[in-house]
């Protein structure tokens, strides 16, 4: 789940120290615990693209994503968080995030965000991907690719050494290039043993700025790209923010951590279903 602001880092759990900006560095045998939790997210988005198709109502995808986890022995990072009462967010085609599951049912051609997070064993699996119900047009394909390629963008400048703002030079880069905006109200953010943490993870930025990367860091990078201008507002009930000028917006998330020689995601599809192309076969 994407952050306007990510809540201060907590110290005191698990093992590792806070660094002079903040962020927690994690010890290497934290790693497992979130592969673990990334794993479980990972594979619940992989089996509920089955269920997503023209004529369900999201609430029922939600309803089909509870059970998933209560079935696996884990909870839902998501119900009750501040208030918010679904194991997802669903995010259809102008919403760009948090978007509440409901009675709309899809139509065709609709292009939809899932998020989910989970927690099993204190550790937390954070995760999004794209769907399609039915076809979706050209433009829409392309935004799907666009938004997947700046994640991966993203990701590789993860390594020790580089900044926080590399990453989001990368993405920015990568999405203007192709003549989309980078959403900048909302942000990627540390993970672990809690929810939201520092850093705060922007998809835009210069290289070189911000906090330098350091082996053992666990945050999300999830890039929300608009095909359209960037700008967003949150609607009445406080949680779904849509593209102002309505235009389609599309995120990938992924839960990562910086190894000594890179970085390792923690959220990959066990399946390879993590993006759409793997329906064009």
């Amino acid at each position: 789940m994407p952050a306007m602001t990510a809540e201060p880092a907590l110290d005191g759990y698990g093992q590792g120290r806070l660094n002079k900006d903040g962020i927690r560095i994690h010890a290497p045998d934290d790693f497992a615990g979130m592969h673990a939790a990334g794993r479980l997210a990972a594979d619940i988005l992989d089996r509920i693209a089955d269920v997503v198709a023209p004529g369900v109502a999201t609430i029922e995808i939600d309803a089909t994503i509870h059970e998933m986890i209560r079935a696996a022995g884990a909870k839902s990072a998501t119900v009750g968080y501040k208030g918010y009462r679904h194991a997802s967010c669903i995010s259809i085609n102008h919403v760009v995030c948090h978007g509440i599951p409901s009675d709309k049912r899809l139509k065709d051609g609709d292009i939809l965000n899932i998020d989910v997070t989970v927690i099993v064993d204190g550790w937390f699996g954070d995760s999004s991907r794209m769907y399609v119900a039915g076809t979706p047009s050209r433009k829409a394909e392309r935004l799907i690719d666009i938004t997947h390629d700046a994640l991966m963008a993203g990701i590789d400048a993860v390594r020790p050494g580089n900044t926080f703002g590399d990453i989001g030079a990368a993405i920015q880069r990568h999405a203007e290039a192709h003549r989309c905006s980078v959403v900048r109200d909302f942000c990627g953010h540390g993970l672990g043993r809690v929810f939201h943490a520092a850093p705060n993870v922007l998809h835009y930025g210069r290289p070189g700025a911000g906090p330098v990367l350091e082996p053992g860091m666990f945050f999300t990078i999830e890039p929300m790209i608009n095909l359209g201008r960037p700008e967003t507002k949150v609607l009445d009930d406080d949680w779904t923010a849509v593209t102002r000028d309505r235009s389609l917006s599309a995120q990938f998330e992924h839960a990562v951590g910086v190894t000594d020689a890179g970085c390792e995601i923690f959220t990959l599809s066990p399946a390879g279903r993590f993006h759409p192309t793997w329906t064009r076969g």
